[in-house]
């Protein structure tokens, strides 16, 4: 006789607020309603602490501290009885629409691990050179100067933003045929080293300048040509799920602007990039949080970096390791946790073990280090590729969302953590030449 499974509160609850969100009536109700329905299905755990599945297609945890609702992944394995709880006490923030469950979360995983389709890079090198024999003077480079050379065309430049924007975590392999297609028009090396290349995410602004300035000065057919080479990158991109939620929404963003007879968008850049995003659904809001709200946007990749840790014994420990590399002079970065990630925040804190980066130190061997000894995340041991990649990802997108939300550079090398876990990992690269 098969043994069935334990019942799960966690997973149970977040099937029927699927089930619920997800019929057609649900957007029709008044917001109280719908917040009275979710609070009835909270949960709580033995230590006390209450969840409820909201906004997002995700889980929140109250904190006792000050009433707040924040993006928390639930624990594995622990019991929970549903109780009870004011509807009046949820804010509208967590209260689902219904529009943000229809997004696709996509992958986590950076690009150091599984490859690149082949035939998806291959695609992408034709468009490449196309792009690069244009004339600079048709196409002037106005933004990603520091990438490139003054005399490569903007439309090598459109590919290569598009890629980098559609990312969710531009870590590359120092390998990868999709970066290495690019070498001879670069200014210099790109950061990083021989085993990984941390590569910065671009707004959307620097994508939007390449076509307004075309179009400032009346030459709209090479402001078609440079936002059309946008969407075409975008249209191959969304055959990777790590590239495919922003892809989707980069297409939707440029797409009416190839399918006027005459163009009309605005070519001031703020205008232009507005208008972007104004194209794009609710239903892709998630995608681009990156660009109307850095703030949810860090919440949201510390939940995948919780999430993508779940083969570790205590995920919320293995978490602050990666989050203690953080630079936060500030002192702001605990308050923006759950309670339960920011008690182990805290311990690292206060043995002295946070935001070290800046400091890092190396061994002769390549290992990076820290003041109080060698990084915790050399004892993140994930079971597969697989799972890597994906840690590696979301550790590397909360480090650009953390940039991005409060300025705080992150280093051209990467983080202390990351660059000890690619260390462990190195001897699963596709081409070992020039390693040892």
């Amino acid at each position: 006789m098969t043994a069935v499974p334990p019942w799960d509160a966690f997973t149970a609850t977040e099937a029927e607020v699927r089930a619920m969100v997800a019929d057609p009536r649900w957007q029709g109700l008044p917001t109280p309603d719908r917040a009275y329905v979710l609070a009835a299905r909270t949960l709580v755990t033995p230590d006390g602490d209450r969840w409820l599945f909201g906004t997002h297609a995700r889980w929140h945890l109250l904190d006792p501290a000050d009433g707040r609702w924040i993006l928390a992944c639930p624990p594995q394995g622990t019991r929970a009885r549903r109780v009870g709880h004011p509807a009046a006490a949820l804010t509208d923030a967590v209260v689902p629409d219904g529009y943000d469950f229809h997004a696709e979360p996509g992958s986590t995983q950076a690009f150091i691990g599984p490859d690149v389709p082949e035939s998806l890079t291959e695609e992408l090198r034709v468009l490449l050179r196309a792009g690069g024999r244009k004339s600079e003077l048709d196409y002037p480079l106005t933004a990603f100067g520091e990438i490139f050379g003054s005399d490569v065309p903007s439309t090598v430049a459109a590919v290569w933003g598009a890629i980098m924007w559609c990312a969710y975590a531009p870590a590359f392999d120092g390998n990868e045929r999709l970066i290495t297609v690019f070498g001879e028009y670069l200014r210099r090396s790109l950061p990083g080293d021989d085993w990984v290349r941390w590569l910065p995410g671009p707004p959307l602004a620097d994508l939007v300048t390449l076509v307004s300035e075309r179009m400032r000065a009346g030459r709209r057919r090479e402001a078609l040509r440079l936002a059309a080479t946008m969407a075409d990158t975008a249209q191959i991109l969304l055959r990777d799920s790590r590239f495919r939620p922003r892809a989707l929404a980069l297409l939707t963003m440029i797409e009416p602007m190839l399918r006027a007879s005459h163009m009309t968008d605005p070519d001031d850049d703020a205008a232009l990039r507005r208008l972007w995003l104004e194209r794009c659904p609710p239903r892709l809001c998630r995608a681009l949080l990156v660009e109307n709200d850095p703030e949810a946007q860090f919440a949201h990749t510390v939940y995948d970096l919780v999430e993508a840790l779940a083969f570790m014994p205590d995920p919320r420990a293995a978490a602050a390791s990666f989050l203690a590399d953080l630079s936060d002079s500030g002192g702001t970065l605990p308050a923006r946790l759950d309670h339960r990630l920011r008690r182990a925040y805290e311990e690292l804190r206060r043995a002295g073990l946070t935001g070290t980066s800046a400091a890092e130190r190396t061994h002769p061997d390549g290992f990076p280090v820290r003041a109080g000894g060698v990084s915790t995340a050399l004892k993140v041991a994930p079971p597969d590729r697989t799972s890597a990649a994906a840690v590696l990802g979301a550790a590397y997108a909360t480090g650009l969302a953390w940039q991005r939300l409060t300025g705080a550079k992150v280093p051209e090398r990467g983080l202390a953590s990351q660059s000890a876990l690619v260390a462990r990992l190195v001897h699963e690269r596709d081409d070992h030449t020039g390693l040892y």
